[in-house]
């Protein structure tokens, strides 16, 4: 009979499922958001109820699958059961491990979202498996997972990764983490979002981000800012190259300090946008990289959204 593993990508907008079959074949997805302002309770049960609705659609129990690997955000204790600080659920040292062993009646292994999807591009869409990579993600926020030396880089308290606060501009927008300037508060889809938001409503610019019924633009989806973007809106065009720009100078300064043979790009605005955004940020990134370190791959992921999920099933087929 075949093991089936569940991966689950916990993002601060969504969450996704994936039923997989030990050759890493993706039987059924599913998704929902994530509504991290309804408390880490109703997150819980949001994870259960798509791990159960992915499992009905591949015609699976889950409390019968070999385990759940589940890629959180933010910062991940050393035993791997704890969420200690993750800003964009507003999470601060919870149990998930055991929280959801005892929803879902199976196993479950807990690793950073960033880590866990670095997993599924290095082990199944890079031919090549380069020991130096940075996976970076651009989502609601930022993050990286990092391998040096054919390892990942967890650093002495398992917190390293966490490129989204590199400080890039002293004097930027304030950070969900409280700090100013960070890459994060720059160039995720939130930082987009709060720029159009201030421009349309401060400034009074046009844009086609602007709808009948969301006039003050409190909503954008990656989609929607790619469609502006194709239409030659002016404003979502500039947002978009300044957040290309922001990526390109923290890519350089990761490729300084890291020499990575491979840099790549997912996440939610990279899956939309990548043949726009991806020449912009090389651009940005070749000319500030020193010449020893310039032979950088940059390259988009092509797993996009199921990189998450992917690496979740490995991380839990490792384990077991």
């Amino acid at each position: 009979m075949e093991e089936h593993y569940i991966g689950v990508d916990l993002g601060g907008t969504k969450i996704l499922a994936g039923i997989f079959g030990t050759d890493y074949h993706c039987l059924a997805t599913e998704k929902t958001k994530t509504k991290p302002e309804e408390g880490y309770d109703a997150v819980c049960g949001r994870i259960v109820k798509t791990v159960r609705a992915a499992a009905e659609s591949a015609g699976i129990d889950p409390a019968k699958a070999s385990g759940v690997g589940i890629g959180a955000p933010g910062s991940i204790s050393s035993d791997e059961s704890h969420v200690l600080f993750a800003p964009n659920l507003d999470w601060r040292d919870v149990a998930l491990k055991a929280d959801l062993e005892a929803q879902l009646g199976c196993p479950v292994w807990l690793g950073n979202d960033c880590n866990v999807a670095a997993t599924g591009i290095h082990r199944l869409e890079l031919e090549a498996k380069p020991n130096d990579m940075v996976s970076i993600f651009l989502g609601t926020g930022i993050g990286a997972g990092i391998i040096t030396n054919g390892v990942f880089l967890t650093g002495a308290t398992r917190a390293a990764g966490e490129v989204g606060h590199m400080v890039l501009d002293p004097d930027g927008p304030v950070c969900g983490c409280g700090t100013s300037g960070c890459f994060e508060a720059l160039a995720s889809r939130t930082a987009i979002f709060n720029r159009v938001k201030s421009a349309v409503n401060d400034g009074g610019e046009l844009t086609q981000l602007m709808e009948a019924d969301d006039p003050s633009v409190t909503r954008i989806r990656s989609g929607k800012l790619r469609r502006a973007v194709e239409a030659g809106d002016k404003l979502a065009t500039a947002v978009l190259d300044e957040t290309c720009f922001y990526t390109g100078l923290a890519i350089a300064n990761l490729c300084n300090l890291l020499n990575p043979e491979v840099v790549s790009l997912g996440g939610g605005l990279i899956e939309q946008l990548h043949t726009v955004m991806l020449p912009k940020i090389r651009d940005a990134a070749l000319g500030r990289i020193m010449p020893g370190a310039r032979q950088v791959r940059i390259m988009a992921t092509t797993l996009g959204d199921a990189a998450g999920i992917t690496g979740a099933a490995i991380l839990a087929h490792d384990h077991t």
